[in-house]
């Protein structure tokens, strides 16, 4: 038979376990409440900020495209005014054409008449002419020398960049190019082996004159290359930095400084041909009426295997 005093005693312990675990039950709820509550307030943040940089990225974006447009009718009021170049532009590359085309048509002129004093030379140091009329031919050719340099200079006046380019030579003579013609001081290495004999004096002379003329060679490509240097900052400092519609003033004023610079190249140029014609010059001083002849043909034959090679190489079959 139960007892009484145990029967109670349990339903006791039991009631105690189920108003436990009920309490439990509730905490357990009210915590999971706290952390959902947590994170929805979390997200709500989240989404406000997300909410804030969207609207600050599109704000930023209308005014990237305000100042664009500002620029654009800033750049066309410009253009009205004339002071892009762009505007004339048909104009100003039509003169520089005309520019090239003439000069192309004088050197081409000039080159015919040199081929035709070179061949008379070669005659009379193939008949073995006399010294007096020798060097009545060999004048002629060094005077006519003289005037491609001339021609030159006036071509570079009206577009430099076709003469520095050497686009009137052929292929194989731009390889050799600089500065809009030949190296003096190669010119003199190739011609001393075939000068020979000359005496130690020429010798030393010749030797004297390749050294002072790839001397101010080096002088002149120094020059070039901070000219390119300089040119190369101004027009970087001209643009503009991420995320800026940039200042049109400040443009113009990059651009006008780099036009300036540009106008030195025919400066480049002019030196480079006096060289070269200084070098000649100084050549026909040192050597004899015969050994200036020689030296004359070895250079015009020189080129004219260039030019030949040009022939050749466009020539060449194409797979």
């Amino acid at each position: 038979m139960a007892d009484p005093m145990t029967d109670s005693s349990t339903d006791a312990d039991t009631e105690d376990k189920d108003l436990g675990a009920t309490v439990g039950s509730d905490g357990s709820d009210k915590s999971r409440d706290q952390k959902t509550l947590r994170r929805l307030a979390q997200n709500r943040e989240a989404a406000r900020k997300s909410r804030l940089r969207k609207k600050a990225y599109v704000q930023q974006l209308e005014s990237s495209r305000m100042k664009l447009t500002q620029l654009e009718q800033e750049l066309q009021r410009a253009r009205q005014q004339g002071i892009f170049i762009s505007s004339s532009g048909d104009q100003s590359q039509s003169a520089g054409g005309n520019g090239a085309l003439a000069f192309d048509v004088e050197y081409s002129r000039w080159l015919e008449e040199h081929n035709r004093r070179i061949s008379e030379l070669r005659g009379a140091v193939s008949s073995h002419a006399g010294d007096g009329e020798l060097r009545m031919i060999v004048e002629g050719v060094a005077t006519h020398y003289d005037e491609i340099f001339r021609i030159k200079g006036d071509a570079a006046k009206a577009d430099v960049f076709h003469i520095l380019s050497g686009m009137w030579k052929t292929p194989a003579e731009r390889c050799f190019l600089w500065l809009g013609g030949f190296r003096s001081s190669e010119l003199l290495k190739l011609l001393i082996n075939q000068l020979e004999p000359l005496t130690e004096q020429q010798s030393l002379a010749i030797n004297n004159l390749q050294q002072s003329s790839q001397q101010a060679e080096d002088a002149l490509s120094q020059g070039m290359e901070a000219l390119q240097q300089s040119l190369a900052e101004t027009l970087a400092g001209s643009l503009a930095p991420s995320g800026s519609s940039g200042n049109v003033a400040n443009y113009m004023g990059q651009m006008a400084m780099a036009m300036g610079k540009l106008g030195t190249l025919d400066g480049f140029i002019r030196q480079a041909d006096n060289l070269r014609q200084q070098t000649l010059q100084q050549m026909h001083r040192i050597l004899t009426t015969r050994q200036s002849a020689r030296a004359l043909l070895a250079i015009s034959d020189y080129f004219s295997r260039l030019r030949a090679l040009s022939s050749l190489w466009l020539a060449r079959p194409r797979e």
